[in-house]
Parts: structure tokens; sequence; C-alpha cells
């Protein structure tokens, strides 16, 4: 019986630590996501639904992977992938216009 409990504490501890990367990330989406709403909500940006109707269909073809938003440039980042490749779409929150496209 105590053979199972250390070898079960080291695949845990192994667990724990793998999991504390996507944690944090998730704990930064989450931050993201609450300051994108507050500054739409403010009016500074439009939503992120309205953004990514404008943009998926000119991205067919591609899998969409999912935005990010940087507050103070108030930057929504659509990110898809085609043919292996990853194709960042970068889009004014303000105005939905395209400010560049990485291929």
């Amino acid at each position: 019986m105590m053979m199972k409990k250390f070898t079960f504490f080291p695949l845990l501890t192994l667990g724990l630590t793998a999991m504390a990367p996507n944690m944090a990330s998730a704990a930064d989406r989450r931050t993201e996501q609450n300051e994108a709403r507050a500054q739409m909500m403010a009016g500074k940006v439009k939503s992120i639904r309205s953004i990514e109707n404008r943009i998926l269909p000119r991205m067919s073809g591609s899998e969409y992977i999912g935005p990010e938003f940087d507050p103070n440039a108030q930057v929504y980042r659509l990110k898809f992938i085609r043919d292996g490749r990853v194709i960042f779409v970068d889009v004014d929150g303000r105005t939905g216009s395209i400010l560049r496209e990485s291929r």
C-alpha cells in the first residue's frame, strides 16, 4: 500500500505543475475578455461578434482559432490556421477596419 501512495504523489505533483501555465493563461484571457467587454459597454470599441461577423467570411478555407484583445491599442487579433500556417488578422476595435494581416 505504501508504494502506491508514493508513486501517486509524484504523478499528482507533475500534473499540477503541467497545469499551472494553462491556469495563468486562462486568467489572462478572462482579464482580456473583461477589458474588451468594459470598453465595448463604454462605446469605445465594437463587440467581438461584430468584428468576427465582418472578418470570418473573408477567411474561408481557414480554421478560426479565436481572438485576443489589446486594451491599450484597442485592437483585436483574430487567429486562423490555413495549410498548417498561422494567420493573424489585426482589426481596429473602434472602426472594425483591418490594420494588418500576416500570411
